[in-house]
């Protein structure tokens, strides 16, 4: 299967399915001599694994990485590393009534009509549950660029369905299962997941995400503009189907008077065009919206089709998120990690030696 790697100098390629007896991931290009170990990598997994509240499924994975090569002494080595994540709690009885049917909305009938073959243990290779080995390669991305640029990323939740969420408290991030930038919608959030996961329905989410301290310079014209490949990047994401760099589509309400960025000696006076400018990098802030659709795994009975194409209904019985939104945010922070590093390695090898005399002041 074709398409599961990302990105060209500091390339990373996923492996496994939801089911197997492991998932991970093989890194190349990671620069030598940086100190790593799972102490890095695991704290990033902790915030995305399930289980952690009752609004997620309740599968019941560690999720401890193990690093299997690139690694010696405690410095990366320059040569491939290989994470290792074990699946502990699989259940694939809970997807024997849905082997000869199609879900609604998952990826099942586009693999059976592709590959001639599909796992429906979980979703096999589409279950989000391949989304912890991007977790575990974006630690690694963003050490190595907090170290040797300063560059630090976060993101949080601004809706759940119908439900604004403000952005107003970022030490909150961390405080609630929400991901939520704000201590004003805990309450609110908690009986709306629980109202509908007894319903047996399902729902979307908006998440926000930026990195701070990127240098400028990062993207190439055209076909490889930075904006680009973060867009790329996110929309691999499992259940994605909307991005937006800065002002995105609300910049179709906007005058060309507001929009374009004006340039100050102390800096940009704004930031719509969400820190990329002609697909490089400006200095400021890279900011990012994603639409997450609802899940496709639901209770709810929906009419489908089975192998043989006559009508079928299906319910779903395993254990899924109600809104895979609420677990996205470190897997987004994780994927712009991924894009940034290898942009810097490419805007390196290519124009390392540039200098120009125009100040950055994007960075004052």
């Amino acid at each position: 299967m074709s398409g599961s790697t990302l990105g060209e100098l500091f390339r990373v390629t996923n492996f496994g399915e939801s089911h197997g007896p492991a998932i991970g991931c093989v890194i190349d290009g990671c620069p030598p001599g940086m100190l790593l170990s799972e102490a890095d990598i695991q704290p990033e997994l902790d915030r995305r694994r399930p289980g952690t509240s009752r609004h997620v499924t309740q599968r019941n994975e560690a999720d401890a990485v193990e690093i299997l090569s690139g690694v010696y002494e405690g410095r990366t080595t320059g040569t491939p590393i290989c994470l290792l994540i074990r699946n502990t709690d699989q259940r694939s009885k809970d997807y024997g009534n849905i082997a000869q049917t199609f879900r609604p909305g998952h990826a099942d009938y586009t693999y059976w009509h592709k590959y001639g073959i599909r796992d429906p243990r979980g979703g096999g290779r589409s279950s989000a549950r391949l989304t912890a080995p991007t977790v575990a390669a974006g630690a690694v991305a963003r050490k190595w660029l907090a170290e040797q640029h300063g560059v630090s990323l976060r993101g949080c939740m601004t809706a759940i369905g119908e439900i604004d969420i403000p952005r107003d408290d970022w030490t909150q991030v961390d405080q609630n299962p929400f991901f939520a930038a704000t201590a004003s919608k805990t309450a609110e959030l908690e009986a709306y997941m629980d109202a509908l996961r007894k319903s047996g329905d399902s729902v979307g989410a908006r998440l926000y995400v930026e990195a701070s301290g990127v240098p400028v310079g990062l993207g190439e014209p055209l076909y490889d503009r930075l904006d680009a490949d973060i867009a790329h990047a996110m929309m691999g994401l499992n259940a994605v189907k909307g991005v937006e760099v800065g002002a995105g589509f609300d910049s179709v309400r906007q005058r060309g008077s507001e929009h374009g960025d004006e340039l100050t000696p102390e800096g940009f006076a704004s930031n719509h065009a969400g820190g990329v400018l002609g697909g490089i990098s400006t200095g400021q802030d890279i900011t990012v919206n994603l639409a997450i659709k609802p899940t496709s795994s639901i209770r709810t009975p929906r009419r489908s089709i089975d192998l043989a194409g006559t009508p079928a209904t299906v319910e779903t019985f395993g254990r899924h998120d109600p809104c895979v939104g609420i677990r996205t945010t470190p897997i987004a922070e994780a994927l712009l990690a991924l894009v940034l590093i290898d942009h810097v390695m490419r805007h390196r090898a290519q124009c390392g030696d540039v200098h120009v005399a125009t100040p950055d002041i994007a960075r004052g």
